[in-house]
C-alpha cells in the first residue's frame, strides 16, 4: 500500500492512497483524513486503505484521479517524535566522528526542525549558511514498547519512506562540540512523496534493510550511487530498538537512517560534507561548495525494473535574496 499527503491549506494535509505505478490516487474520505489516524488505529483502518488501494490498482476507482508528487506535503507532515539512527558506521569514520561500536547498536539522536514535500526547498536563509544534504531511508512506526528487543522492534515498522536531511554543518559541529545533539545543525527534513507498507517492496524488504538503489544527484552531477541496504551499519530493527531503550515509541514516531553513503567510496557520497572532507585531505583544502542558489537535488530509491516505489526528492534551492 502506498499513502500519501495532499497540501489543503492546513497542517496536517489530507490522506490520499496512491496507485503501485504512481500514477493515480484517490481521497481516503470516508476512512481517515490524516495519516497520524491511520498509525493511531492500524488494524482497523489499515485494512480499509488497503482494500481502496487494490481498487485503484484495478482501475475501478470511481473518483480516482491523477496524482502530482508537487501537490504532496511529507507523508507524515507532524511526526509524534523524530530520531536520527546514525545508522551508516562509513559516513561517520568519513567525517572524522567516531562511531559506536558495531555491538553497541547505531547512536539515536531526537531533532526538531522543518517538514517539508518532496518538491518544498529548504529556506533561502538554510542557503546563506551553507547548506548540506543527505540521502537516507526513514521510517513510521506503531507503538513501540521500551526495552524491546531489535527483533520486536521491527513489528512496529508501518510505512517506509525516502528522506533528505538537510543540515548546516559548521551548525551541526557547534552542536556536537556542546553535546546538544541534533539542535541547530539539522533545521529540515524533505521526505518522498509516498510512504509505502514493507510488504510492498517484496523481496527489497528483508532483513530490516531496504534493498533499493539508492542516487543522489545535486550540483549538476551524481554524487554517489549504490545499494542502501549494503551502506546500512545496523537494521532498522537496531535503530527502533536504540531509540526505545529507556522509552516506548508512540505510533507516529518516525526515525532516519542518517546520510547513507556507498560502503565503498569509489560509488561516491550521500552528503557533500563527505566530498569536502574527502578533497581536504587529497589537496589540503575542500574545493567542492556547499549547495548554491538554483542547485537541483534529486534523491530516488530505484528498485531492480527501475522504477521508484516511494517516488523521488526533487527540489531547487531558492536565491539567496
Amino acid at each position: 500500500m502506498k499513502l500519501a499527503t495532499y497540501k489543503d491549506g492546513s497542517r496536517d494535509g489530507m490522506l490520499v492512497v496512491v496507485s503501485r505505478d504512481l500514477t493515480t490516487a484517490h481521497y481516503a474520505v470516508g476512512i481517515a483524513t490524516r495519516l497520524q489516524q491511520v498509525l493511531d488505529d492500524w488494524n482497523f483502518l489499515s485494512p480499509q486503505l488497503q482494500d481502496l488501494y487494490v481498487t485503484l490498482n484495478q482501475g475501478r476507482a470511481r473518483h480516482a484521479f491523477a496524482f502530482d508528487p508537487a501537490l504532496c506535503m511529507a507523508p507524515l507532515p507532524r511526526p509524534v517524535q523524530a530520531y536520527d539512527a546514525w545508522a551508516c558506521a562509513p559516513h561517520l569514520e568519513r567525517r572524522g566522528w567516531p562511531p559506536p561500536a558495531k555491538s553497541e547498536g547505531p547512536l539515536a539522536q531526537p531533532w526538531a526542525g522543518d517538514v517539508l514535500g518532496p518538491t518544498d526547498a529548504p529556506s533561502a536563509a538554510m542557503v546563506r549558511e551553507g547548506l548540506d544534504l543527505g540521502a537516507a531511508v526513514a521510517v513510521a512506526t506503531g507503538d513501540v514498547p521500551a526495552g524491546c528487543s531489535p527483533a520486536e522492534a521491527l513489528e512496529g515498522v508501518r510505512l517506509l519512506m525516502l528522506a533528505c536531511p538537510w543540515t548546516l554543518p559548521a551548525r551541526l559541529e557547534e552542536d556536537r562540540s556542546q553535546g546538544l545533539g541534533l539542535l541547530q545543525g539539522r533545521p529540515a527534513t524533505s521526505y518522498g512523496p509516498v510512504a509505502v507498507t514493507p510488504d510492498e517492496l517484496g523481496d527489497a524488504w528483508r532483513r530490516g534493510r531496504v534493498h533499493l538503489d539508492l542516487t543522489v544527484q545535486a550540483q549538476g552531477r551524481r554524487l554517489g550511487r549504490g545499494d542502501a541496504a549494503a551502506a546500512m551499519t545496523w537494521h532498522v530493527g537496531r535503530w527502533l530498538a536504540q531509540a526505545a531503550r529507556q522509552r516506548a515509541l508512540p505510533a507516529g514516531t518516525v526515525v532516519h537512517s542518517g546520510p547513507l553513503s556507498p560502503a565503498e567510496p569509489s560509488g561516491g557520497v550521500a552528503c557533500l560534507a563527505e566530498r569536502r572532507a574527502h578533497e581536504a585531505r587529497q589537496h589540503g583544502e575542500p574545493r567542492s561548495p556547499w549547495l548554491q542558489s538554483g542547485d537541483r537535488v534529486r534523491i530516488e530509491l530505484h528498485a531492480d525494473d527501475g522504477s521508484l516505489p516511494m517516488g523521488a526528492i526533487d527540489c531547487e534551492l531558492p536565491a539567496q535574496g
